[in-house]
């Protein structure tokens, strides 16, 4: 079995944003050079998510606002994380409500996903660097 491990950076300008990541993700497993198994590609940071839907620009205004009416960011007094000199509790809220990787199957050397399905990077806490890991492992 073949184990493939790179890092993806990203760096918002703005507090949130979702980016498509399905094109690096592809590009990491034709690097890996693996034909059959499984790809793992997850936040490592606890203020940003990585998940699978459409990529389609009203569904991505919907995630936005319905997730800032689950988790507000303001007032920011709102969230005991804050006390401790941070301003980003609705930010841990947001990822956990949106995970934190996808698991998808590799076969014949290509992602795996259904017509519509696209991997996403999502930010919730942006302005500084955070890394992405993709993990694939196969044959």
């Amino acid at each position: 079995m073949k184990s493939y491990r790179k890092e993806l950076w990203f760096n918002l300008p703005q507090r949130r944003g979702f980016i498509n990541i399905t094109p690096q993700v592809q590009e990491c497993l034709l690097e890996s050079g693996i034909q059959e198994g499984l790809s793992l590609t997850n936040s490592m940071h606890i203020t940003a998510s990585v998940f699978i839907n459409d990529d389609e620009p009203g569904l991505h205004r919907d995630y936005d606002e319905w997730l800032e009416q689950l988790a507000p960011h303001e007032p920011i007094s709102r969230y005991r994380h804050n006390r401790t000199g941070e301003d980003n509790g609705d930010a841990h809220l947001k990822r956990q409500v949106m995970g934190r990787e996808v698991v998808v199957a590799v076969t014949g050397g290509r992602l795996d996903l259904g017509p519509w399905e696209q991997i996403f990077y999502g930010e919730f806490d942006g302005r500084r660097p955070k890394r992405v890991l993709v993990k694939i492992i196969g044959q």
